[in-house]
């Protein structure tokens, strides 16, 4: 019986750090790419010394959920990280492999867009319109960047409260983005498609909007089938 006990061990400061960061990544309250206070600001949060800091983010650096950067910061990493830079680099001359990947999409972002319109908050919704806007804007001028489009997209992923939906989504943002300027590129070719490439957004915004779930994931469905039906006739 005797064996059965172990004795209870009064936990070090650092591993608090490091238990309460871990909480917050999984949790999603601390997102991917985002940069975490400074060793300084975190000390006086918690109420505890730098060094305690300091050996806490060794640890979590260690465990592969923090970065540090080059030009200063430490950065939140996926819960999946990987490297997608040759495949992203593949795209512009592989047209099955960006029909193939235009698939990925749909299978994540449909149901993304339905996610969002169910769970997102007032102010998650403004900012998905403000992406909207943002593109009508630099439609004006010929088509909007890459950018803003990879923006409108994050911040349906962000709405949908799935913590891993967004990891995996950082995981693969490059070659979403990488996606996103192969099809802009192609599509801005033809000028009558920008406006309907924003009639889509539009139509996506506003189902997320307007709270409706099936009409958002068919709007978000429309929208990658008509690119991956479109891009095909550009090539």
């Amino acid at each position: 019986m005797a064996t059965l006990f172990k004795p209870i061990r009064l936990k070090k400061l650092s591993e608090e750090i490091v238990e309460q960061i871990k909480t917050l990544i999984t949790e999603g309250e601390l997102k991917p790419g985002e940069k975490i206070p400074s060793e300084r600001e975190l000390a006086s949060l918690l109420g505890v010394s730098r060094p305690s800091v300091r050996e806490a983010i060794m640890v979590l650096e260690t465990m592969g959920l923090l970065e540090s950067r080059q030009g200063g910061g430490t950065y939140v990493r996926s819960l999946t990280d990987g490297t997608m830079a040759p495949l992203a680099s593949m795209l512009e001359d592989n047209p099955q492999l960006l029909g193939e990947l235009l698939e990925v999409r749909m299978g994540l972002e449909c149901w993304s867009a339905y996610l969002a319109a169910t769970r997102a908050t007032d102010k998650e919704i403004k900012k998905i319109g403000e992406s909207v806007e943002e593109m009508a804007t630099q439609a004006l001028s010929g088509g909007w960047s890459s950018d803003v489009d990879s923006r409108f997209h994050y911040a349906i992923t962000t709405a949908t409260h799935n913590t891993m939906q967004l990891h995996v989504l950082n995981t693969i943002h490059g070659l979403f983005l990488a996606t996103i300027e192969v099809a802009l590129t192609k599509l801005y070719s033809q000028p009558q498609y920008i406006e309907v490439l924003l009639g889509q957004h539009r139509a996506i915004y506003q189902a997320i909007a307007g709270r409706d779930g099936d009409a958002a994931r068919r709007a978000m469905g429309a929208h990658l089938e008509w690119v991956q039906a479109t891009l095909p006739r550009l090539s």
